[in-house]
């Protein structure tokens, strides 16, 4: 099920078009074309933290991968069913949750020498445009501001559904990735290893799966 567009039935009758059938027909070649049902979904919807997971692996030691999460996080989006280019997404990241498994090293990560959290207390993403990519697939793109640096990121997102689960709560689910030089945001700390090499990568690949739920509409 797409977020914003289906697929149209492929034809195995003659060739005829009727007067909707050419509209429909126009409206494909100049773009995607929303469902008509899928205009429902269209609505503000709340991340829902503790069914969405924001999460990193990097390089640890040139030969093994380190993985951690920020578990403290919200955000909004808003979705628009009938012009995906009009939706948009804001998250707010607290460094203080990130957490990798090892304490020591989870304190070592909110220090001076890589997020500096007690001067810079939030990651934050703004969105700035969407483009659909295919069906279920979404390019977002923002800015991504972590301590005092503010750069462009792209991040292409996989729509998994919509859903109202056990408590009436309408939801809508997207999980995707992209991939960061973390010394692009200023976080350079390294060491040397003895073999060559450094202790951690520069490359970070950050995931995403989010649950979000519809906003009631305002009275």
């Amino acid at each position: 099920m797409a977020l914003f567009t289906r697929k149209s039935a492929r034809s195995t009758g003659p060739a005829t078009t009727t007067a909707p059938e050419a509209a429909t027909a126009t409206a494909t070649a100049a773009g995607p074309a929303a469902a008509p049902g899928l205009a429902a979904l269209t609505g503000d919807y709340t991340i829902d933290p503790a069914h969405s997971d924001i999460a990193f692996t990097v390089r640890h030691a040139m030969v093994t991968n380190v993985r951690g999460s920020f578990g403290d996080h919200e955000g909004r989006l808003h979705l628009d069913g009938s012009d995906p280019a009009r939706s948009t997404a804001s998250v707010d990241v607290r460094i203080a949750g990130v957490d990798t498994g090892i304490k020591d090293r989870d304190q070592h990560l909110v220090g001076a020498d890589f997020f500096d959290a007690g001067t810079y207390p939030l990651m934050t993403f703004r969105s700035t445009a969407v483009e659909p990519l295919g069906e279920d697939v979404y390019r977002v793109t923002g800015d991504l501001t972590i301590k005092d640096v503010t750069r462009p990121l792209s991040i292409d997102l996989e729509f998994n559904g919509a859903a109202t689960d056990v408590y009436g709560n309408e939801r809508v689910g997207f999980e995707g990735s992209t991939q960061i030089l973390r010394s692009d945001w200023g976080l350079t700390w390294n060491a040397a290893l003895e073999t060559g090499g450094v202790l951690v990568g520069d490359k970070v690949k950050l995931t995403f799966d989010i649950s979000a739920v519809k906003s009631a509409p305002a009275a």
